[in-house]
Order: structure tokens, then sequence, then C-alpha cells
């Protein structure tokens, strides 16, 4: 349980970083859609490089913050139901669902994403209109790293979980606020 804890502590650590350094692009989101505004209603001048530049980092801040967002607990769930239950069952639920849905779909998709982002760093995949932005590669080499984060972050929400479960002072009517 040791190497899963000091497993678990580097990968929060690192879905930390990723996160925290993500949020940065949101500022530079903002400020290019700024720009495309202003230039495009009162200027009526656009760029595709613009445009593509916008849903780029859109993608870029959607798929890498994906594990920090996860890691956070920030993440879309109906909790109707979660919210009522005690942390072990809390736990429990977790578990399964990272273990049944989280894994596998993330497996899945690293493993399909592989040969759609070898095959546009092999033909060095640029966009396809005129103006647009180059080494679109990057872009979809975003797919598989977000999910590998993700995955690995899956194992830290094991750890979180096995930790509460097999804790014998937790109480199972405990709640949190």
């Amino acid at each position: 349980m040791k190497f899963l804890t000091q497993l678990a502590a580097w990968i929060d650590k690192l879905n930390e970083r990723v996160g925290n350094s993500v949020i940065w692009l949101t500022s530079a989101l903002v400020l290019i859609v700024c720009y495309d505004v202003i230039t495009r209603y009162l200027f009526r001048e656009s760029m595709v490089a613009i445009q593509e530049l916008e849903w780029h980092l859109f993608a870029f801040i959607f798929l890498l913050a994906a594990a920090f967002t996860l890691k956070h607990d920030r993440h879309v769930r109906v909790d109707v139901f979660y919210v009522k239950f005690s942390p072990k069952v809390r736990a429990w639920v977790d578990l399964f669902g990272t273990l049944f849905f989280l894994i596998p779909f993330s497996l899945v998709v690293i493993i399909s994403s592989w040969n759609f982002v070898a095959i546009s760093f092999k033909i060095g995949e640029t966009s396809p209109d005129p103006g647009g932005l180059p080494a679109r590669y990057i872009l979809k080499a975003a797919i598989p790293i977000a999910f590998i984060l993700v995955l690995l972050q899956s194992i830290s929400i094991i750890h979180q979980s096995l930790k509460t479960i097999l804790n014998p002072t937790a109480e199972e009517g405990e709640s949190e606020s």
C-alpha cells in the first residue's frame, strides 16, 4: 500500500501541475476571443488562423484539464443519490465506477486514438483551410495524452477509495458537508 500511496501522490502532483499550467490558457483564450470579436465586428476583418486558434486552445483546455478536474472532484456527475451516501458508500461507488467505466473508457480512447495521431504526425497534418494553423498533429496528440492523465488519475481515485473503504475508524453513518 505504501507504493500505491507514493504513486498516487506523484500522480496528484503531476495532474495538479498540468491543470495549473492549462488554467493560464483560459486567459489567453479570452484575450484571443476578444481580439477576434473586435476585429470582426468593428473592422469587418476575420482571420482563419485566429478562429482556429480559439478552438485549438479550447480543445487543449478541455482535454488537458480533464484529469485535474477529476482530481478535484469537479467533473459532471448525477449527485442526486451520491451526496446522501456515507463516505464509505461513496468510496465504493467511486471504486466501481473507476474500475468498470473510467479505466475501460480511457483505454479505449488511448488505443483508438493512437493510429489517428500517428498518421497525423506522419503526414505532417495542417489545417485544410487557407490561412489556417500548421501542425494540427500537436492538437491531435493531446487526445491520448489527456486520457493517459485521466487513466493515471484513476489510480489515485482507486487509492483514495481503498483508503476510505479499509479505514476501520470511518463510521458508515458519516457524511461530508
